[in-house]
């Protein structure tokens, strides 16, 4: 009778880890910043169709990076989730936390029990009545939650772009200044970005109900740096 192979937990765990991570770095990164009157979310994307960020419900938006099939399903749950409990109680009661909690579980369950853990990172974020009540909450592949203020980062340069953000983010920009410190910030020194090559997306702090805007390629060029 053979023995059973044995490997353990620890370097499953490892195993599964650098996997996920291996397969976000082959995306492109994503910035989430305050500003002024809202939250910008900027994400490098050059397709029209497949979008990396999204509204989710009033004034909460779903952003990802990865693998696209895996976060769209989560965008999806979160979407029904939102909208049935807005439908049940109150709408006033669908917040950023609690749809952010409900992604960990998903993806600290996947990441625990499934033999492939989900290559995703994902960022639920809720614009508040003043900057102070904004809410940026990081969910890695593996479940772990990261409550981020002033801006957030995901992808697999994240640390580079966060330290590029960190030196010149100050608050109170407004949008057209935000945008300009995120696309160069994801650009970084070697290289540029334009219209074409990003989506963006804005949380209005002064909507009356929905808040999500999206800019269109169309009409971006107004809002980035002249070259």
């Amino acid at each position: 009778m053979s023995m059973p192979f044995y490997v353990a937990p620890e370097q499953v765990m490892k195993d599964r880890a650098d996997y996920a991570r291996k397969g976000i770095a082959r995306g492109r990164s994503l910035v989430a910043a305050q500003f002024a009157d809202g939250i910008a979310i900027v994400a490098e994307n050059p397709s029209t169709t497949l979008r990396k960020v999204s509204e989710i419900y009033d004034h909460i938006a779903f952003a990802g990076v990865g693998k696209y099939n895996e976060f769209d399903q989560l965008r999806i749950a979160g979407v029904r989730s939102a909208d049935l409990k807005g439908f049940s109680y109150s709408r006033e009661d669908v917040d950023a936390r609690s749809l952010g909690n409900q992604y960990a579980q998903i993806l600290g369950q996947v990441f625990t029990h499934e033999m492939k853990p989900m290559e995703v990172e994902i960022l639920v974020a809720e614009v508040g009545a003043v900057e102070s009540s904004d809410q940026f909450f990081h969910i890695l592949y593996d479940g772990t939650v990261m409550d981020e203020d002033r801006f957030t980062v995901l992808g697999g340069d994240a640390d580079a772009i966060a330290s590029r953000l960190e030196s010149t983010w100050t608050p109170g920009l407004d949008l057209v200044s935000v945008l300009a410190v995120a696309v160069a910030a994801l650009a970084g020194p070697d290289r540029s970005l334009v219209a074409s090559d990003l989506e963006v997306a804005v949380l209005d702090r002064g909507g009356q109900r929905r808040s999500f805007r999206r800019i269109e390629r169309t009409e971006l060029p107004e809002f980035l740096p002249k070259a």
